[in-house]
């Protein structure tokens, strides 16, 4: 075969020819050269790269270069075209030399893939994994899976392969027994679920866990019933059923499902009915119960299309006058069988009246049933019981059975519930009939019952009581007792009283107001010892919360007002240590009303400080309120609102504790409470502004205004002629008025040169009245004390200057105010003539005993 002078060397390539001339056994020359000539011919490389490999066989870097570009040539031609037949002998010729390189047998294996091949295909990969070692081989089992799950593949050839491939990696079993069911091979895909599930050993692959298995299981052996045997279904769903108890409602439905694609209908009944009995949860009864319903329904709907398919065809056989003429005899399991059987009554298709009477009686039962799972749940469960026997109602001898069994299951001890409510309820269904022998022989079984709480035995002892007939219990008629008992107050003696009394007590219909009613009674007539045995024995009987009213009417007579406290504090300590912070704040609250006026403050500064520590400190802000309106003394009010002040002024509050010391100045005398109105004085210079400070200094004048008003009636009382009193005496006096100390100092030298002669002689000074800001000098001259909270202001108006309307005036008659404008011209000279008189003293502002002595000298 002539070569074409196009592939021969060219003038170019003469350079490299000549240098693989002289070392024809370098493979760096050969890759120069190939490099070089990169754009010539495809042909013209294949020569060169097959005269490279003749002399270097066993570079694997010409093998991969030149197959990769043999793969390139055919990539885009059919398989059927004949280079690819020879790209396989390249690659053989290739494995020759490259047999332990596992990309030349990849590169091989997928070109074999895609052609299609699948002898020749499989026999190389059998090669491939001869040839390659151990630690190779997972290359070559991925793309041999992937070879033997193609479509059209034989299913024998896909197990076989699936079967070495378990044995080189069981840890992939996941694999095959998806491939499995994919090929519909169900026999197979159901043993090795179950010889998975059975490995207590086996790890998933893929992430499942034991309960996914068995539900994958069940559902291959209940769809596929007919198509797998050998493997004991109802033992693997069982042992399902006892091992994952979250899927019971679902497994047991597909045991029952297992029956019903096998035909054994009367068998996946009985499969339906024990599901339903020991299932606990209402979701898995509801999923049982959902299945069995609509199995029974479509039972029902089988039967009716069967039916109406056999009544035509036995009207065309009568017509064709088949029956009669016909052999049946040779069809041995169809027409035959049927004329044998045709009437007998265990034979009869027509069974459909049946199936609905059983659809009926399950619909019916669903309420019994679901009550029954509750009580799974909780048999000591006392309202499910009465539920129960509510849906036997109009069935005694149900509701009887229901009831025995209800009081032998349910223990005393642990019932949800109360337990002697179905001993009760169980004489009152004997009652109710007319049976009080069977009655009373149940509340006798009842009353040897060991119950939690004795109110339960009292419960049934009262129940046994009132089944007694009307004319038994008259002598128990509370309303009775209390007429006879006011009947004996009114016209009987005391004696007679307490007999009736007793009689009550000893019929144990008392109430806590019949205990204390006699209690009373026993004090008015001096019998203390026996009023307070009557609240001990009052005290036994009833327990909280009827006995709360007996307790507090007790613990008056021992415990007077004045010594609350001290028990107010200790219940309220208990309730925060073990019950509610809420109860102790409600303790404390009762006790700030309870208490007398006295200590009041001080358990109010508890109070406010446990609500703070407890809550919050806002949350105080509603007990100084409450502690400020409950009437405490002027003196306290006025400390609760300074607090109050502090703890708004602490939060930030100005303009509310603003408000809060405009109302404590209305308890507040300038004179005797001078650190308030410094407090005050102290908070506006600090927070307020011009406005407000106004406002401070007008309401302390209107203030010391009305205490002035006031306070007028003792020195007026001591400047009466006949009942002048000495200086010790309007000391004590003045002390008790709450003067300070250094203004009664300056009285004492106020007062020094007003009494006569004889009286000084005689040492006994007489004192006028008290000077409030006055001083006396010796010369007999006034100094007026300076007012170290005067603040130079500008001069103007508290109204709106800029705004002045002239209104006019006119005078109203003396006839109509009378006195009162009388009195206010007597005031206005009193004011000039005093004005007049500081202007000559140097125009300072005088004292009120100042301007009194002036008013009775003019």
């Amino acid at each position: 075969m002539s070569i074409s002078r196009e592939l021969y060397p060219s003038q170019d390539d003469l350079l490299y020819e000549e240098e693989l001339l002289r070392n024809p056994f370098s493979l760096k020359l050969w890759w120069r050269y190939l490099i070089a000539r990169r754009e010539a011919p495809f042909k013209k490389r294949f020569i060169i790269y097959e005269r490279a490999l003749k002399a270097l066989p066993g570079s694997y870097k010409l093998w991969h270069t030149y197959l990769t570009e043999r793969l390139d040539v055919v990539r885009n031609l059919p398989i059927t075209h004949s280079q690819y037949e020879t790209l396989n002998n390249t690659f053989e010729r290739a494995l020759v030399t490259m047999h332990k390189m596992p990309r030349i047998w990849i590169m091989y294996l997928q070109t074999l893939t895609n052609q299609k091949l699948i002898t020749r295909t499989r026999r190389t990969f059998d090669r491939a994994l001869c040839a390659l070692p151990v630690t190779q081989h997972d290359r070559v089992w991925e793309l041999y899976l992937r070879f033997v799950s193609q479509e059209g593949m034989p299913i024998e050839t896909s197990l076989r392969v699936y079967w070495r491939y378990l044995k080189y990696d069981p840890s992939h079993i996941e694999d095959f027994i998806e491939f499995l069911v994919n090929s519909r091979l169900w026999q197979e895909a159901a043993e090795r679920l179950a010889s998975v599930l059975n490995d207590d050993q086996f790890y998933s692959m893929k992430g499942k866990t034991k309960h996914t298995l068995w539900v994958e299981l069940c559902d291959l052996l209940t769809r596929h019933a007919k198509e797998v045997s050998g493997l004991n279904v109802d033992a693997i769903i069982r042992g399902g059923i006892r091992k994952f108890t979250d899927e019971v409602g679902r497994l047991w439905t597909s045991l029952a499902d297992y029956y019903i694609r096998r035909g054994l209908f009367e068998k996946a009944r009985d499969i339906f009915e024990e599901g339903m009995a020991t299932v606990v949860t209402v979701r898995d009864f509801s999923v049982i119960f959902d299945a069995y319903s609509q199995f029974e329904e479509s039972m029902v709907a089988h039967k009716m299309e069967k039916l109406d398919l056999s009544d035509e065809e036995e009207d065309v056989m009568e017509e064709n006058g088949a029956l009669q003429d016909e052999d049946v005899r040779l069809e041995v399991n169809s027409k035959f069988e049927k004329k044998i059987l045709s009437g007998f009554w265990l034979h009869d298709d027509n069974d459909v009246d049946l199936i609905l009477v059983l659809l009926e009686y399950l619909m019916d039962r669903r309420p019994e049933l679901a009550n029954s799972v509750l009580l799974r749940q909780n048999p000591h469960n006392v309202e499910q019981w009465h539920r129960r026997i509510k849906l036997f109602e109009g069935n005694p001898t149900k509701q009887i059975l229901t009831y025995t069994e209800a009081v032998r299951t349910v223990d005393p001890m642990k019932a949800l519930g109360k337990p002697h409510t179905l001993w009760v309820a169980f004489a009152k269904l004997y009652e109710n009939h007319n049976d009080l022998v069977n009655a009373r022989v149940i509340f006798d079984k009842a009353g040897q019952v060991n119950y939690k709480t004795v109110d339960n035995l009292a419960s049934i002892w009262l129940a046994a009581d009132g089944s007694e007939p009307v004319q038994m219990k008259v002598h128990k008629s509370l309303r009775l007792w209390t007429f006879y008992v006011d009947l004996e107050e009114g016209l009987g003696t005391l004696e007679s009283t307490r007999a009736v009394y007793e009689w009550i007590l000893d019929l144990r219909i008392a109430t806590p107001q019949i205990i204390i009613n006699y209690a009373l009674l026993l004090e008015e007539h001096k019998y203390f010892e026996d009023a307070f045995k009557v609240y001990e024995r009052g005290v036994k009987i009833f327990k909280y919360p009827h006995v709360k009213d007996i307790w507090v009417t007790y613990l008056s007579k021992f415990v007077p007002a004045a010594a609350v406290k001290p028990l107010y504090l200790q219940y309220a300590k208990l309730e925060e240590d073990y019950g509610l912070a809420k109860r102790a704040m409600k303790v404390y609250d009762q006790a700030t009303k309870a208490i007398p006026n006295n200590e009041k403050l001080e358990m109010c500064k508890i109070y406010i400080a446990r609500a703070a520590e407890i809550f919050s400190v806002p949350k105080t802000r509603e007990i100084y309120e409450q502690a400020i309106e409950s009437g405490l003394p002027d003196k306290d009010v006025k400390t609760m609102c300074l607090k109050y002040a502090e703890l708004e002024k602490s939060l930030g509050e100005i303009d509310r504790a603003h408000r809060i010391y405009v109302f404590a100045s209305q308890v507040a005398d300038p004179r005797s409470d001078a650190e308030f109105w410094n407090e005050w004085h102290e908070f506006e210079v600090k927070h307020g502004n011009e406005d407000t400070f106004r406002e401070m200094l007008r309401i302390k004048r209107s203030v010391s205004a009305s205490y002035s008003q006031t306070h007028f009636i003792l020195p007026e009382y001591l400047m009466q002629k006949d009942q002048m009193m000495n200086i010790d005496e309007a000391k004590d006096r003045l002390k008790q008025a709450g003067l300070p100390e250094d203004e009664m100092a300056a009285l004492e030298r106020q007062l020094a040169p007003v009494g006569n002669s004889t009286a000084a002689k005689d040492n006994s000074r007489r004192v006028g009245f008290v000077s409030a800001g006055v001083e006396s000098q010796p010369d007999g001259a006034m100094k007026v004390n300076a007012n170290q909270e005067d603040i130079e202001l500008p001069e103007e108006s508290d109204s709106e200057d800029d705004e002045k309307v002239e209104i006019t005036q006119k005078d109203v008659p003396s006839a109509v105010i009378g006195g009162l404008a009388r009195k206010r011209e007597e005031t206005e000279k009193l004011e000039v003539g005093d004005d007049n008189t500081a202007a000559k003293d140097g125009g300072g502002h005088l004292g009120a005993l100042e301007r009194i002595k002036r008013y009775k000298r003019a």
